[in-house]
């Protein structure tokens, strides 16, 4: 079994709502989407397709493929299959495992127990094999294998990931209540930016906002800032392959000229670490840092997008505090944004009253657990009418 040649359903997990985004992502890499669901969608191909995946991909979370579906009554029923399974030709011989799951089966209380029986499996067969016991453990730094298990339909996977997707890697201080980076990318293609406007992010906080929308004008993927996914640790993997995918990652990146990206925050500390942030991800002589109100943010005169991420009120601020904040974000929108489409990212619908406009989308996102929504405002200049 060479699974870097052989296809096999591929499993493209995101968080929830996302799924839209990272299919548009996908169809752009070139494949065909074989079924989509609230939490990802799936397609065919090889490990080799994988690597390419992993690299490229903004809004994934993990990518899952198939080996294996069976019918699993309870716990015993996994360890038969996972026994009977020729992992000898998956993880090499002194390979380091380890086991994920997703599980919802009557017979389970703590999925960790699934996760038990999945590695007993394994290390029998490999010890068999071998006459060694294979090293395991929770760290998702050598070959993961994930078992998917609902019910009495279950399935094996390679995740050729590792750490999720969705950490794009560059961040290394991530402030306040920071959102994610896969969710952000996802926030901004949900706009209307034609990546060549300008693109105004007030209250930054840590600049990730700034820094995806630097990013994806220029054609950065996230596989610039990883050297290590699970893909990398099975059997018969070709450096080569990965190595020619990581050098075309540099070869298309694209410059746009005069292209504006300002970030704002009052906090010199936040504005600090956004630096920080922007020279990991390479893109700091793209973004302008200013340290004022946002208020005071510099708008230029040939419309773009304008991007507000508030806090609001879960984990941080004071709710009166936060509604005159929230005004105050109406009023700088009508006053000083005209022709610009303006977007507010808040978990709080009823903070959002607040900004006094109606709004023209409302694109349904979480944030963690929290029900959010990322509200578009088109900015009239002048009246409507003109």
């Amino acid at each position: 079994m060479n699974v870097f040649k052989n296809p096999s359903i591929i499993t493209i997990t995101c968080p929830k709502r996302l799924a839209p985004w990272l299919e548009w992502e996908v169809k752009e890499s070139g494949f065909e989407i074989e079924d989509s669901f609230i939490t990802g969608l799936r397609i065919m191909g090889t490990v080799n397709d994988c690597i390419r995946l992993n690299l490229n991909l903004r809004c994934a979370s993990q990518v899952l493929y198939s080996l294996k579906s069976f019918s699993a009554g309870n716990a015993d029923d996994i360890y038969r299959q996972v026994i009977d399974f020729p992992w000898e030709e998956i993880i090499p011989e002194s390979g380091y495992f380890s086991i994920t799951s997703n599980v919802n089966n009557s017979t389970i209380n703590n999925s960790m127990f699934a996760n038990l029986r999945v590695k007993d499996g394994i290390v029998d067969r490999l010890r068999n094999k071998y006459g060694v016991r294979p090293e395991t453990g929770s760290q998702l730094t050598g070959t993961v294998i994930h078992l998917f298990w609902k019910n009495e339909d279950a399935e094996l996977f390679i995740d050729t990931t590792g750490d999720s997707l969705a950490r794009h890697g560059y961040r290394k201080i991530p402030g306040q209540a920071p959102m994610l980076e896969g969710l952000a990318a996802a926030t901004i293609f949900a706009t209307r930016w034609d990546k060549v406007s300008p693109f105004i992010n007030p209250m930054c906080g840590s600049g990730t906002v700034a820094i995806e929308a630097a990013m994806i004008a220029t054609n950065r993927r996230p596989g610039l800032f990883r050297t290590n996914y699970a893909f990398m640790h099975l059997r018969e993997y070709d450096e080569n392959i990965y190595l020619k995918e990581d050098s075309l990652l540099e070869d298309q990146i694209i410059e746009v000229p005069g292209l504006r990206i300002i970030a704002s925050d009052y906090s010199e500390k936040a504005v600090g670490n956004a630096k920080k942030n922007a020279v990991a991800a390479g893109v700091s002589k793209l973004i302008e840092f200013k340290i004022c109100d946002f208020a005071e943010t510099e708008i230029p005169e040939t419309p773009g997008v304008i991007y507000f991420n508030p806090e609001y009120g879960e984990r941080l601020g004071e709710i009166n505090e936060l509604e005159q904040t929230y005004a105050r974000i109406g009023d700088f929108l009508k006053q000083k944004c005209g022709g610009y489409y303006g977007y507010v990212f808040t978990g709080n619908l009823e903070l959002a009253k607040k900004i006094g406009l109606k709004a023209k989308r409302r694109i349904e996102f979480y944030t963690s657990t929290i029900d959010s929504r990322l509200l578009e405002y088109e900015l009239y200049a002048g009246t409507r009418q003109q």
